[in-house]
C-alpha cells in the first residue's frame, strides 16, 4: 500500500474520512484501504481566563489515505461529495515518498529528537518568552546544527518574519 493525498472542500476532511470508512465497510474495497489520516496539532487558547485545548488541522482541505489504489477505489473516493481530486500530475494520483510519509507520521523526526534529547521540531507551535519578540507566537521553521538556536516564523505587522531565538527563550504551545 502507498500513501496518497485527497483534496477536499474546506472543512469537509472529517466528513470525507467518515464517508470512506462507512462506504468501504464490508465491501470488496475494505482490504484496499489502510489508515486514513487528518494531521492535527494540539493548541491552547485562553478563553474567559481559562486555558482551552483545541485541535488544529495542519493541512486544511487534505486527507491522507493509505491505499492500494485500484480504479474502483479511485472512482469511489473521487465520487464522494466534497472530494475534488487526488494530488498528482494530471489525472494520475501521485503517491507520497517514504521520506514524506515518515515525516508526516513523525517517525523520523521524533526518533532523531529522542536520540539527541531535543524538545523541539520544525512545525511545532511555540511562544517566545523573552527577548525583543516576547509574547509572539510562531511556528518553528528550522533548528540550527548546535540545537541551541532555532528559526521561528512570527507575524510582525501582518508579515511573516523569520526570527532566530535560543531554545531557552521559547515554550511549546
Amino acid at each position: 500500500m502507498k500513501w496518497y493525498v485527497v483534496h477536499t472542500y474546506a472543512s469537509h476532511e472529517f466528513k470525507i474520512k467518515e464517508a470512506i470508512e462507512k462506504g468501504i465497510k464490508e465491501s470488496p474495497l475494505e482490504d484496499k484501504i489502510g489508515q486514513i489520516l487528518i494531521p492535527t496539532q494540539k493548541t491552547f487558547h485562553i478563553r474567559d481566563g481559562k486555558k482551552v485545548e483545541r485541535e488544529k488541522k495542519l493541512f486544511n482541505s487534505y486527507v491522507i489515505l493509505e491505499a492500494e489504489l485500484t480504479p474502483e477505489l479511485y472512482s469511489f473516493v473521487v465520487g464522494l461529495p466534497g472530494v475534488t481530486h487526488f494530488l498528482g500530475s494530471g489525472k494520475k494520483p501521485q503517491p507520497l515518498s517514504e521520506l514524506e510519509v515518515n515525516r508526516l507520521l513523525g517517525i523520523e523526526d521524533r526518533d532523531k529528537a529522542t536520540s539527541q534529547n531535543v524538545d523541539y521540531l520544525p512545525g511545532d507551535m511555540v511562544k517566545i518568552t523573552s527577548g525583543p519578540f516576547s509574547d509572539f507566537e510562531g511556528v518553528i521553521e528550522k533548528l540550527q546544527d548546535d540545537k541551541l538556536k532555532l528559526t521561528v516564523k512570527v507575524t510582525v505587522f501582518g508579515r511573516v518574519t523569520p526570527v532566530e531565538v535560543r531554545t531557552d527563550q521559547i515554550e511549546l504551545l
